[in-house]
């Protein structure tokens, strides 16, 4: 083999919205709220293997925003990216599915969801810049708090 067969390939095929949802259960009678709104804001990352050298990741958002105890608007919405990926080492995909390929398509994900609650007629919701870097770490560090707490005991010796 070449070194060119053995390069590192990393290239965006596409990024795409997978899914978007926006209710207002409470039209129209909530335009005439005078609460203030509180927002809440959950977020999660996914990612699939397509085919051979192929992969899908994605970025879910779920803003819930109420005025007093009635949901003003709800909306859901799965921004998706697809990424050629070929020739990286096994210690660094879990890198760029968790952190690399969010952070290219979470910027659309943004501009999809402020558009789609500016549509509504009430202000749009600019969400935050994420650090998935630190969501990647947070996640491992729970992941091995659950491992240490499962009680598992392995014998001397074992890993």
């Amino acid at each position: 083999m070449t070194d060119q067969a053995q390069a590192p390939v990393f290239a965006i095929q596409r990024v795409y919205l997978k899914d978007l949802s926006l209710e207002i259960p409470h039209a129209p009678r909530i335009f005439l709220e005078q609460a203030q709104p509180t927002i809440e804001i959950q977020m999660d990352v996914g990612s699939e293997q397509l085919v051979e050298g192929v992969y899908e990741a994605t970025v879910t958002v779920t803003v819930t925003t109420k005025a007093g105890d009635k949901v003003a608007f709800l909306v859901e919405a799965k921004q998706g990216g697809i990424f050629e990926m070929r020739n990286i080492p096994d210690d660094q995909m879990e890198l760029l599915l968790n952190v690399i390929c969010p952070n290219i398509v979470y910027p659309y994900l943004r501009s999809n969801v402020a558009d789609a609650v500016q549509r509504t007629g009430f202000p749009p919701i600019h969400l935050a810049e994420i650090n998935f870097e630190a969501m990647y770490q947070q996640r491992l560090a729970q992941k091995q708090a659950e491992q240490a707490g499962s009680g598992i005991i392995l014998p001397d010796g074992a890993h």
